[in-house]
């Protein structure tokens, strides 16, 4: 599985259910990447999408512990273990995890690629994302040149899950 996320110097993703900074070349990475594929979001981060409506040309798959909480044109799951049983119906390199916080460290362990939008600045914020820099377990393994919107500087870093380390080839062993 994969994962996409935009971080700051200090590796936070949002402040108050928004996004740090909107990057138009952040955003159309995001669409290339994830049409046409699955996305799994929390309930929270959907309702920061325009009228609180799933993205369009995907599948989405929103997770809520709500048991009565319905979403129009996406799938609905209501805990980890049933979400992983949801995905088992798609591959592995289709599914993008795409936030917020609780959902990006629940799903972690299962992914093994990493599309990083790495923002050079610091944001106020109280949504964070794990550190892959400081991680044995990640590797950098493609970035692209420093890029600026307006006085914004950034760049976009795929890592990749070291083999032999973790979760490789999807689904954890018991799943």
């Amino acid at each position: 599985m994969n994962l996409i996320v935009a971080v700051d110097n200090n590796w936070a993703i949002g402040c108050r259910n928004s996004l740090l900074v909107s990057i138009p070349a952040d955003h159309k990475f995001f669409r290339q990447e994830t049409t046409g594929k699955v996305v799994v979001l929390g309930r929270k981060t959907l309702e920061t999408f325009p009228q609180g409506m799933p993205l369009k040309n995907r599948t989405n798959i929103i997770l809520s512990t709500n048991p009565n909480y319905k979403v129009k044109d996406a799938v609905v799951v209501h805990s980890k273990e049933e979400l992983l049983q949801k995905l088992r119906e798609y591959p592995d390199e289709d599914v993008y995890i795409i936030g917020g916080e609780s959902v990006y460290r629940m799903m972690l362990p299962y992914c093994d690629v990493a599309h990083v939008t790495k923002i050079d600045h610091v944001y106020e914020a109280d949504a964070y994302f794990p550190n892959l820099d400081e991680s044995d377990e990640w590797e950098v393994t493609a970035d692209s040149e420093e890029q600026t919107y307006f006085d914004i500087a950034y760049e976009f870093i795929k890592y990749e899950r070291k083999k032999g380390s973790g979760n490789q080839g999807g689904h954890p062993a018991g799943l």
